[in-house]
């Protein structure tokens, strides 16, 4: 409806600028709004505030000379000017019919637009270490995400999807000499496992498998593994130190290659099952891209000597810092460490240097919130390498709390002590989980509750929208029941009819659909989408339970099957670009 009004305003302004009145270069695409207030009409328009000084003229004067050069519409009752130069818009009763419809004949594609035509965007997010099973608090990250992706994509956009897979560095050894330890346990060696090596029944089952598959192959004294080894924290030394000598103690028992295939087994294993995590949550990639390809591929090089040809790095103290301050850290970042190694921060630079040169228009990465001081470092690495920081965009997600009989669950990967996001799915269910991460702002905190999510009640959101939609299937049944015809009359024809203040509501909301769903998409924001369905369905059950749909006067109901049916397309459509089911019976 937006577009339509603004069609009509744009050939005000062509005949303007035919008559000269306005500037033929006063090019300006107008800003149609819903009124805030619908006293004062149902959309306005400040277009003359914004070319009355190009057009010589007061705004108000130049508002009602666009008025008068307003074509007729049957969508306008009539159009006023209001203050300094609003121009209001007053629908008609035919600019609501219409969207009854558009929505029974478009179906699926109801409310989904071109607007991003031509762009290509990748977004990655989750994007968590393979150092274990993913739990409840990447599990936001990951709702998230994915609605973003898919409204984009909705609304015009070449969306590509993309996980990053750390699968080299420290924590990785960590994760390898982790389940190389569990493997010699289940070898009958006893031994003090180390306070920072990865502790969850994960690591056994890798353990397991390689004992399973390899027998003793890889045993070897725990003597020779923990001889002359920096203390760990029990006995009084750094868990740090401790943790590192195993690592390297560990590849040169066991070698580079019998090493290596533990290391690839538990990242394998893990990475399987993030995947299959993923997809049992409606999550899925174009592209899985491994952090090693930037170093094989020598990218991190390649970044590196960019940023020192243009002057952006210095050494001190034996390594290669990055001047990050200069745009705006709080510190310069190490890129080469004093021992030749480039650090996480030269691979982050390599691996944006190289989205930006995949062609993408923009990207988007979804990060945790305790992420937020990387945004000034990369965004300042892109800019002193010429691109423009303008083309990240990153959303920082507050990780979900989650509360199970009103009390706190405790969450650590390291420690093996979390709730997964396997376990969530398998409690509450795959459709409240996504809806219940993704109706807030992801800034804000989220506060989980199980209860809730597994109750049947109109205090369940989820569960509230998805029994409008039940609802509607339910009429729609009992109409076959009784051989009343359930196929409506084509066009608007009949529905002048739906006069009921009920009615009136969900015509009105009806035809904000479309609006909602370009304003979630553009602004990263799928709790508007959460918002307006919980409202629309409200207006629903409300009108549910106060007007009868089968009624004997064929007119009145043909109208009320052609509106039920247009408030079934919305909620499944809205419902499925959430990752959310539409049940028919509940």
């Amino acid at each position: 409806m937006k577009n339509q009004l603004q069609e009509l305003v744009s050939q005000a302004l062509q005949k303007l600028m035919a008559d000269a009145a306005i500037p033929g270069d006063a090019v300006s695409t107008p800003m149609i709004e819903r009124a805030r207030d619908t006293r004062h009409g149902d959309f306005a328009c400040n277009i003359a505030m914004v070319l009355a000084k190009l057009a010589r003229t007061r705004p108000r004067e130049l508002a009602e000379r666009l008025v008068a050069a307003i074509p007729s519409s049957e969508l306008v009752e009539r159009i006023e000017v209001a203050g300094p130069g609003f121009i209001n818009f007053y629908l008609s009763k035919a600019a609501y019919h219409q969207s009854v419809p558009q929505a029974i004949a478009a179906g699926h594609a109801f409310g989904r637009s071109e607007i991003g035509q031509g762009r290509r965007i990748q977004v990655e997010f989750v994007s968590a270490n393979p150092t274990g099973p993913l739990h409840v608090g990447h599990g936001r990250g990951a709702a998230y995400g994915a609605v973003v992706a898919d409204l984009l994509q909705a609304v015009g956009f070449n969306v590509h999807r993309e996980y990053y897979v750390n699968d080299a560095g420290r924590q990785m050894d960590i994760l390898a000499t982790s389940v190389w330890l569990r493997y010699l346990e289940l070898c009958d060696q006893e031994l003090a496992f180390p306070s920072n090596g990865y502790k969850g029944d994960y690591i056994w089952d890798i353990a397991a498998t390689l004992h399973r598959e390899h027998g003793d192959a890889y045993l070897h004294p725990v003597e020779d593994l923990f001889l002359d080894l920096p203390a760990d924290e029990p006995a009084g030394g750094d868990k740090e130190q401790h943790i590192d000598a195993l690592i390297e103690r560990s590849k040169k028992l066991l070698g580079d290659n019998r090493y290596r295939f533990v290391f690839e087994l538990a990242l394998n294993l893990i990475l399987d099952d993030i995947r299959d995590d993923l997809a049992l949550f409606g999550v899925t990639y174009e592209e899985w891209y491994s952090e090693r390809t930037l170093t094989e591929s020598g990218a991190v090089n390649r970044a590196i000597e960019k940023l020192r040809n243009l002057d952006q790095l210095y050494e001190k103290g034996g390594a290669l810092w990055f001047r990050s301050t200069a745009y705006g850290d709080e510190k310069d970042r190490v890129v080469v460490r004093e021992n030749g190694q480039p650090t996480y921060f030269a691979s982050d630079i390599a691996y944006h240097m190289d989205k930006l040169e995949r062609g993408f228009d923009s990207v988007i990465d979804v990060w945790g919130a305790d992420h937020h001081g990387y945004v000034p470092r990369i965004k300042g690495a892109l800019a002193a390498m010429g691109d423009d920081p303008a083309r990240l965009d990153v959303l920082l997600v507050q990780f979900a709390n989650l509360y199970r009989g009103g009390e706190k669950v405790q969450m650590s990967t390291r420690s093996g002590s979390f709730v997964t996001l396997r376990e969530l799915r398998k409690e509450v269910g795959r459709d409240a989980a996504r809806f219940f991460y993704v109706m807030r702002k992801c800034e804000q905190h989220l506060d989980f509750d199980l209860d809730l999510a597994k109750s049947s009640s109109s205090d369940n959101p989820v569960y509230y929208v998805q029994y409008a939609h039940a609802r509607v299937c339910s009429v729609l049944r009992q109409a076959s029941e009784k051989g009343i015809t359930v196929e409506p009359s084509a066009g608007t024809q009949s529905l002048d009819r739906l006069t009921e203040a009920h009615e009136l509501a969900l015509l009105a909301s009806l035809s904000r659909y479309a609006e909602v769903v370009e304003s979630s998409a553009l602004n990263r924001e799928p709790h508007q989408l959460c918002h307006y369905l919980r409202e629309f369905a409200n207006e629903f059950h409300t009108y549910y339970n106060a007007h009868q749909f089968l009624v004997a006067d064929q007119s009145l109901r043909d109208a009320r099957i052609k509106l039920i049916l247009a408030v079934r397309q919305v909620l499944r459509n809205g419902l499925n670009l959430l990752g959310v089911s539409a049940p028919e019976r509940m």
